[in-house]
């Protein structure tokens, strides 16, 4: 039996789907390759480049935290980022990209056009669109 219209569309839309992620985790990879980290440390660096406690990286990357705990020790063995306490509660520990993790950080950046902005094509009203559409096929 020949696909219909409506499978058609969803074998394309599932493509875009796989393009979409292949080209952001391809740039990934590249960038984080020439600084010798992984995908995971360098978007670890990349939420830290304003201190932030361990626990939003691990929402960030969607880990778990004690995962997030080797990531941030090879970073900071590197020099990338340091722990600090947080000012307003001592029990929390920051997570802080040094000034050398900061230049890794600018040249990501530079290298990673789509990964770190995929959506920038779309108007605001588009990315509300999207966010809905796509929230919908989560719980279907």
């Amino acid at each position: 039996m020949p696909p219909t219209p409506s499978d058609e569309l969803a074998r394309q839309v599932t493509g875009l789907f796989a393009a979409i992620n292949r080209r952001y985790a391809q740039e990934s990879e590249a960038a984080a390759g020439t600084h010798e980290l992984t995908p995971l440390q360098a978007k670890a660096l990349l939420a830290a480049e304003q201190p932030v406690p361990m626990r939003r990286i691990a929402e960030h990357l969607h880990a778990e935290p004690s995962n997030v705990t080797a990531i941030i020790d090879r970073l900071e063995a590197r020099g990338l980022v340091e722990r600090r306490p947080d000012p307003g509660d001592r029990r929390v520990k920051l997570v802080a990209a040094t000034p050398a993790g900061r230049t890794v950080v600018t040249d990501l950046r530079t290298r990673m056009p789509f990964a770190g902005s995929p959506l920038a094509p779309l108007s605001e009203d588009q990315r509300e669109s999207l966010r809905e559409l796509l929230q919908l096929i989560l719980e279907g």
